[in-house]
């Protein structure tokens, strides 16, 4: 997608609060201060603001998630700081153990 036909992250989670969920905007804070919102902010606004969802939904929506190069090496570096293996991090961020070992094939980072 180029830039220009993302969605403003940032106003469409700032309006929720506002509108009806103003106790979490002091947790949601943070996330909204910063310039651009990665893919990894979209999916913790969301948790903050939503809380967790049943299986059925999380199953669902997970099927409907993109993460570009940018985000993969984030979660990739996240694994490495926090020295998971590959089970621990598809468990941490709800992906396929399959996907987080194609992602490390594909975007090499000393371990």
């Amino acid at each position: 997608m180029k830039k220009s036909e993302l969605p403003n992250y940032k106003l469409i989670y700032t309006d929720i609060i506002i509108k009806h969920y103003p106790e979490k905007e002091p947790g949601c804070k943070i996330i909204l201060e910063k310039k651009e919102l990665s893919v990894l902010d979209v999916i913790k606004l969301n948790e903050l603001i939503f809380g967790n969802t049943d299986k059925e939904t999380s199953i669902r929506n997970q099927k409907h998630r993109a993460y570009n190069e940018s985000t993969i090496r984030d979660i990739l570096n996240y694994q490495k700081n926090n020295k998971l293996n590959n089970f621990q991090l598809a468990n941490h961020f709800k992906l396929s153990r399959n996907t987080v070992a194609k992602w490390r094939k594909d975007f090499p980072i000393d371990f």
